[in-house]
């Protein structure tokens, strides 16, 4: 009875949602009526005065009794008690409803019987029988013998529920053919009229016309029987009775509403189209067109929605996701219904995309080239190389690593090593220009991801030079002493070549650029170097005053930061009448 009232299907839908996979189904249960309701009056007492020249077969409509069961287990039939002037008729309206009348069977006579004293009885059909009983008293009146007639015995009209209060519903209309007070009309509504008719319909007692009270909704009752008495003014009073059906029309005033039957789900990149992500239902309490919902998706979303039953449905992957596009998607799904205007509702669904292993680390660049000068500290850092994943968590950490190779036929390890953390590449030893000038190392990225993924670069190394090497002197050699034993005739002329100091340097560029010069000699004014070539030549003719034994001091310079330096000794021997060719510098 609270769940279904007077509707005789009575079913309660319930959903089940199952999780894993995500999945909806139907439960209907079917709730049956039990006979535990017996049939009542809205009053226990019913007073009606009857005037005693009322003609015989005149009806008066009685209280109807109120059975909440349905079915068989409903209200189903009416007696009365014996009364020699009156008798019971059933009147059915529309719905099957059962209005009861009393009959006047017999004429009335005040001065014999002024009061009859009567019992309805209302019984349903279950089993066993239940009852309800109204005590009915007929005073007996005299005089005013017209009842007031109403032009029809029942009314019929349509009224919109977003009518405003005040509105005009429908006007009844009675007429009494007596005279004077006895034919003067008082219109109201039925001394039986529910609570619920009361607080929303009033009628003018003067013209008969019917006003909305209050406002209605179709939603919560979409038709009224309001049951409407006309008195005259006479003495007795005389009543006509009629009924009206105000059938309350559906507005579209209720906006659809999207209901959502399951968490939102995530979903991981790499889904198949078609997978579930959530379940829904819609629902409109309008009726007709007013209810009649359809749904829209954003445009060029990759989720669409599939039908399921009774308004509900599943929001599925339509497309391919991309997580590192877009890892979170709020889905705006928009409800319509077809009224008119048309009512519309959001409903905003959240949706997370989980990674997936998709991207491999990316260096910054696919090579670098690093500087390094020689002679540095073993340990000191050399370059940190750098990469970046698109995923997500461990799919997006990342590890790095030396790949082997060879250096000279040493593995690249016994070189260097790299932090796997950071990437950054340090020195294991000292390195030395002379003996390596470049060599290659392949870094790799690789991510936590399962499978993993990775990536290679290459990282030049130059070494850089530094002026870590003096120049050697190749002439005079080093089995010499360094020192040159030359002779030369004192008749050699000035520019004549004497000998030539040479000596080479072990480093490049700058510092391996060699200048000569005289440090100290015997006679400074007699013999002179060439800065760039190291030939000793003399700067004038010798004379007979010169010494014949000369020492020349040569200072070997490089062009480095800082100078490196060595020295030659020259030793020249002054003859007379040599005339022996010098032998051939090699």
């Amino acid at each position: 009875e609270a769940l279904c009232g007077q509707s005789a299907s009575c079913v309660l839908p319930l959903q089940v949602v199952i999780e894993n996979p995500l999945q909806l189904h139907r439960i209907e249960v079917e709730i049956k009526d039990v006979n535990d309701n017996a049939p009542s009056f809205l009053k226990r007492d019913h007073i009606i005065e009857i005037a005693e020249s009322t003609v015989v077969g005149v009806r008066f409509p009685l209280e109807s009794a109120e059975d909440p069961d349905v079915g068989s287990n409903g209200l189903k039939t009416y007696t009365l008690s014996k009364d020699d002037c009156f008798t019971l008729k059933v009147k059915e309206i529309e719905n099957g409803r059962k209005i009861p009348e009393l009959v006047l069977n017999k004429s009335l006579d005040r001065e014999k019987k002024a009061i009859h004293n009567l019992f309805l009885i209302a019984m349903d059909g279950g089993n066993p029988v239940q009852s309800g009983t109204s005590k009915i008293t007929v005073n007996v009146l005299d005089n005013n013998d017209n009842v007031p007639i109403f032009e029809n015995t029942s009314y019929k009209i349509a009224v919109q529920e977003n009518s405003s209060n005040g509105s005009f519903v429908i006007a009844t209309k009675a007429t009494d053919i007596d005279e004077g007070p006895n034919g003067e009309i008082e219109y109201s509504l039925g001394v039986h009229t529910p609570p619920s008719v009361l607080s929303l319909f009033r009628i003018d007692a003067v013209t008969g016309e019917i006003f909305l009270k209050n406002q209605l909704d179709h939603e919560t009752q979409a038709s009224y029987r309001i049951d409407i008495s006309a008195k005259d003014k006479g003495l007795p009073k005389m009543e006509g009775h009629c009924s009206v059906q105000v059938d309350v029309l559906d507005v579209n005033d209720n906006a659809p509403e999207i209901v959502l039957t399951s968490k939102p789900t995530s979903v991981a990149e790499d889904s198949r189209s078609g997978t579930v992500v959530a379940l829904l239902s819609v629902r409109d309490l309008d009726s007709g067109d007013n209810g009649k919902v359809t749904l829209q998706l954003p445009k060029n979303s990759p989720f669409t929605l599939k039908p399921s039953f009774s308004n509900n449905y599943a929001l599925v992957t339509s497309g391919s996701l991309d997580r590192e596009s877009f890892s979170e998607y709020n889905i705006a799904i928009t409800a319509t219904d077809s009224g008119s205007p048309p009512l519309s509702s959001e409903k905003i669904i959240p949706v997370s995309i989980t990674d997936v292993n998709d991207n491999p680390p990316i260096f910054t660049q696919p090579s670098y080239n690093v500087y390094l000068k020689e002679n540095g500290v073993p340990g000191s850092i050399l370059y940190s190389v750098s990469a970046s994943d698109l995923d997500f968590g461990e799919n997006a950490k990342i590890s790095y690593s030396i790949l082997d190779s060879k250096v000279q036929d040493v593995s690249v390890s016994s070189y260097v090593y790299i932090n796997s953390d950071n990437g950054s590449i340090y020195s294991m030893h000292s390195f030395d220009y002379e003996k390596l000038k470049v060599f290659q190392i392949q870094v790799q990225a690789k991510d936590q991801g399962s499978p993993s993924l990775s990536s290679n670069a290459t990282v030049h190394v130059f070494i850089l030079d530094q002026n870590d090497n003096a120049p050697a002197v190749i002439y005079p050699s080093s089995a010499m002493g360094s020192l040159s034993h030359q002779r030369m005739p004192r008749s050699a002329k000035a520019g004549h070549l004497v000998t030539k100091v040479t000596a080479v340097d072990a480093d490049s560029g700058h510092n391996a650029w060699i200048s000569y010069k005289v440090a100290e000699a015997t006679d400074a004014s007699l013999f002179t170097v060439n800065l760039y070539t190291g030939e000793v030549r003399t700067k004038r003719a010798v004379s007979e005053q010169d010494d014949s034994s000369q020492r020349l001091f040569i200072e070997i310079r490089d062009d480095g930061e800082p100078v490196q330096s060595s020295t030659a000794t020259v030793s020249i021997l002054l003859e007379d009448g040599l005339h022996e060719p010098i032998l051939d510098l090699r």
